[in-house]
């Protein structure tokens, strides 16, 4: 009897790829958690520019300034009009 049940057993054993599933999603989802928690990153740095997108309306709406490069005060010259020399 024991000898039928450890061939029975060998034969399941055999027919069932368990082993091998549980080896294939283990490392689909170790994939699949490494992208989420690229997205996650990306979501964060995402909503930390919108939180201060956000004070800046508030500012807006208190009579502030806008924030941001300041402007360049330099004058422009224009250098089109100087006379080629011509050897």
């Amino acid at each position: 009897m024991k000898k039928y049940l450890k061939s029975f057993w060998n034969w399941l054993k055999s027919l069932t790829t368990l082993d091998e599933r549980a080896v294939e999603l283990h490392g689909e989802a170790k994939d699949r958690l490494g992208e989420v928690i690229k997205e996650l990153k990306d979501v964060k740095k995402a909503a930390e520019n919108v939180v201060d997108q956000s004070k800046d309306v508030v500012d807006a709406v208190k009579g502030k300034k806008k924030r941001g490069r300041k402007p360049n005060y330099k004058t422009k010259t224009n250098n089109s009009n100087k006379k080629k020399k011509w050897n």
